[in-house]
């Protein structure tokens, strides 16, 4: 029987993808980069930017290849830049090796590092670019984003039953899924500027917001509870926290003078943004904030990605006010039935997404969904 055989450039480039993976939580506000090296069929050199500062992906990679890079072919997921930052131009490293032909996914909008690969060009190397491109930019969503858009790349995750509920009961703290997938989403929080929960799931989750995983983030992840009255109790673990990061505390401009101060005073952050008024059928009511208030707020604070992990009316919100940009899904084989709290409610958000990954986590489903409009720019 016959089996489709994957072109070596899929297959390389692949494996640069696989690479870029290693500096999640390491090298942010950097974008994720991955190298390969190939002589003769045979991969000689591997890199990867793992740490913010640290030598990147074509360097490390031309390193371990040494003299065997002359006369190679170089993969490597991102264009190589052509400016002096905290390290010398990455195109300068990959003429001085000798490389003959580069491969590289996705071009870099940052116009201060474009232009690598027309400068390879130009000095007669063989250049070959798009290879994998959309996969490239997925990887690289949050620092794409923000450079091209100047607003924070949003995620909205849930822990769901197979019914769509994100718990038993309303008021009950409810573990949906299991350890598996709870490690995934430590990993996942080790790469966003902030993790971000309404205060109802604050108070009855009364969660740690950490990133406790096997990644250990370069920066804490900053630690964010929206509540239009200021309702978080001072007992929180998030506030008996302080130490293992930041806490912020968005709140109403009407919310209580003393509570706010407390919280201050307690080393909390503090941030007033306007409300909806309590007949307000906007995506912050009724009587919530404005969701689009409280990203601009951040993004003011210099937040480039964003994290939500709920509860279902922050989340309706944020998808009401087409703020979403990846949906994270954690689907759990259990049903709650009527009883459940729905992740989604109220007006129809007008979401329209496509599902570009999904995967078993323990027992559980990870299915990955990206805004339509979002996919059709990426491609």
């Amino acid at each position: 029987m016959s089996q489709d055989r994957v072109h070596p450039d899929l297959v390389f480039m692949r494996r640069a993808l696989e690479l870029a993976e290693l500096g999640w939580g390491k090298v942010h506000p950097n974008p994720l980069v991955g190298a390969v090296v190939v002589s003769d069929g045979a991969v000689v050199g591997e890199g990867a930017h793992r740490e913010y500062g640290g030598p990147h992906a074509e360097v490390e990679a031309l390193r371990a290849a040494g003299d065997r890079a002359r006369g190679a072919t170089l993969y490597v997921t991102l264009e190589p830049c052509a400016h002096h930052g905290k390290t010398p131009p990455c195109t300068d490293a990959v003429l001085a090796a000798g490389i003959r032909r580069v491969v590289f996914a996705a071009g870099d909008p940052d116009p201060a590092a474009a232009g690598g690969g027309a400068l390879l060009s130009a000095a007669g190397l063989e250049v070959m670019a798009g290879l994998e491109r959309e996969a490239a930019r997925r990887q690289n969503a949050i620092f794409l984003h923000y450079l091209e858009t100047a607003s924070p790349f949003i995620a909205l995750k849930y822990g769901l039953s197979l019914d769509g509920r994100i718990s038993r009961s309303a008021g009950e703290r409810t573990r949906v899924t299991g350890p598996a997938a709870e490690a995934e989403v430590h990993r996942l929080r080790a790469g966003f500027d902030a993790v971000l929960v309404g205060g109802r799931t604050a108070r009855t989750d009364d969660p740690l917001l950490t990133a406790r995983g096997a990644v250990k983030p370069r920066k804490p992840p900053i630690r964010v509870v929206v509540s239009a009255s200021a309702d978080l109790p001072l007992d929180s673990r998030l506030m008996g926290s302080l130490a293992e990061g930041p806490v912020w505390l968005v709140t109403g401009a009407d919310a209580p003078d003393a509570v706010v101060a407390t919280f201050a005073e307690r080393g909390a952050r503090v941030i007033r943004v306007p409300g909806v008024s309590a007949q307000a059928s906007g995506p912050g009511g009724p009587g919530g904030l404005d969701p689009t208030a409280v990203m601009g707020a951040l993004a003011d604070e210099g937040i480039q990605s964003v994290f939500c992990e709920g509860g279902g009316r922050l989340g309706s919100a944020l998808l009401a006010a087409r703020l979403v940009d990846r949906l994270y899904l954690f689907f759990a084989p259990v049903i709650y039935g009527e009883g459940g709290v729905p992740a989604f409610s109220g007006p129809d958000p007008g979401f329209r997404g496509r599902v570009v990954s999904a995967r078993a986590v323990g027992d559980d489903i990870l299915t990955i969904v990206e805004r339509s409009d979002r996919c059709s720019a990426a491609s």
